[in-house]
């Protein structure tokens, strides 16, 4: 019976190893870079933006155009006259007929020789405006990557908080066994076996709640990837911060992390060539107080029957200048619109440049202040441990208090818990800073 139930127990328990799926930070971010609906919308996006080019590119070019037209018209007239000899011309009530057809034909085309140079600017603006779509796809991409390392490092941060539950319940439970045999030996009175059934209850209450934030993290990681949040996945990558490199407080260091940000980031230079695109609309709402001088040409043919079609023929060329006299101010309220928004422009990227300055200087302080919490936290997990094991000594022994080590245990508990949470903060502060520094690779993830 013990072999059977055994037998059934290493079944199940390697059924549900195998429906676990692996899901690494790198595939992660494979899927989420793939699945991305925003970025999906994005690229339809460019799409447009790409074929506005096109459009831009066929104002320079005429326009064509053909007809063709078959007609047919039938009269009836009720009335005539009729000769009649020694009597002379007398009415006569008869009924008379045209049947018609026509057949008709032409080409004509339009030519736009100039516009005050719109067509030129267009042309102009919708390239500039496919490159700053491209440079904001390229941002939200980094955007996509490092909110994929931020929430499956949660992920891996909770995984690790809960080793540390786990193995503070195992001591817990031992201390009580402990503790039970003591008193059962007179040692101890019932008062400590009470305060460590305490302790024991909160170890299993700070299990739990650990546990429920790891699988709302993994509820939020699953859903931004858009798969199964009920999928169950195991998540191998750890924290780790080897090759760390201690960063000082230079604010000339800052001062280059934001000109590389400059340099770097996709939506900086994409505002810029906003700047640009609104500096071309100026230029296109102006052209409208300059004439706009046209060409047209035009082939016209028609005729009653379809095999005489072609011989009878109409051409005609011509050119026609168009003078904006007055508009009723409608131009030059364009062009206030368009100035307005290239001054907005302006303003967008002086914000976008405070903004990137601000972040970069609080993110590279907090990953400072970050590192030196990691060395003050791996010194205190060290001292807490050793005074938890000198608390034990001294309890077993007689010389201490139970209250001592509970109060150790819980010291050695907290150490832990912090140095955690400080290594998960400064793996996402180290991801956050190449973030803000616009230098976070995607396309090996593409």
């Amino acid at each position: 019976m013990r072999f059977f139930l055994g037998i059934c127990i290493l079944f199940c328990f390697t059924a549900e190893s195998y429906s676990q799926k692996v899901l690494s930070l790198n595939e992660a971010i494979k899927i989420a870079v793939e699945k991305n609906t925003l970025l999906q919308k994005q690229n339809n996006n460019l799409e447009s933006s790409k074929s506005s080019i096109k459009a831009s590119f066929g104002n320079f070019l005429p326009t064509l155009g053909a007809q063709a037209g078959w007609e047919w018209t039938r009269s009836e007239q009720e009335s005539g006259q009729k000769y009649v000899q020694n009597v002379g011309v007398i009415p006569v009530s008869q009924t008379v007929v045209v049947d018609n057809r026509q057949y008709t034909a032409g080409a004509g085309t339009n030519w736009t020789l100039f516009n005050g140079l719109s067509n030129f600017n267009s042309y102009d603006q919708s390239k500039v405006n496919y490159q700053a779509a491209e440079l904001s796809i390229q941002r939200l991409k980094q955007d996509v990557v490092f909110q994929t390392i931020s929430l499956y490092y949660s992920i891996v941060n909770y995984q690790t908080l809960l080793k540390v539950k786990e193995e503070d319940l195992v001591w817990n439970q031992k201390n009580l066994e402990t503790v039970n045999a003591k008193n059962q030996l007179g040692a101890v009175t019932m008062a400590d076996v009470y305060a460590q059934q305490v302790r024991l209850g909160n170890a299993e209450l700070d299990m739990i709640k650990i546990k429920n934030s790891l699988e709302t993290a993994k509820s939020d990681l699953l859903n931004y990837l858009s798969l199964d949040v009920f999928s169950n996945y195991t998540y191998p990558d750890t924290l780790s911060i080897t090759g760390n490199t201690v960063l000082q407080q230079d604010n000339e260091t800052i001062k280059n992390l934001v000109d590389e940000a400059i340099n770097h980031r996709p939506d900086y230079q994409s505002a810029k060539l906003s700047i640009l695109s609104a500096s071309k609309g100026v230029d296109i709402a102006k052209g409208s107080y300059y004439p706009q001088l046209t060409n047209n040409m035009n082939y016209y043919t028609s005729s009653n029957a379809i095999n005489s079609m072609f011989k009878s023929n109409t051409y005609s060329i011509g050119l026609t200048l168009s003078i904006p006299l007055f508009e009723g101010f409608s131009i030059d309220n364009q062009v206030q619109y368009a100035e307005v928004n290239y001054k907005n422009k302006q303003i967008e990227l002086t914000e976008l440049e405070k903004d990137i300055k601000k972040k970069i200087q609080q993110t590279y302080l907090d990953l400072q202040a970050s590192q030196k919490s990691v060395e003050v936290s791996k010194r205190n997990v060290i001292s807490a441990e050793e005074n938890r094991k000198i608390e034990e000594e001294k309890y077993s022994l007689g010389s201490g208090t139970l209250l001592n080590v509970l109060i150790a245990n819980s010291e050695y508990n907290n150490a832990q818990t912090s140095l955690i949470n400080t290594m998960f903060s400064l793996t996402v502060l180290k991801e956050q800073l190449n973030y803000y520094l616009g230098i976070i690779d995607y396309k090996k993830f593409e």
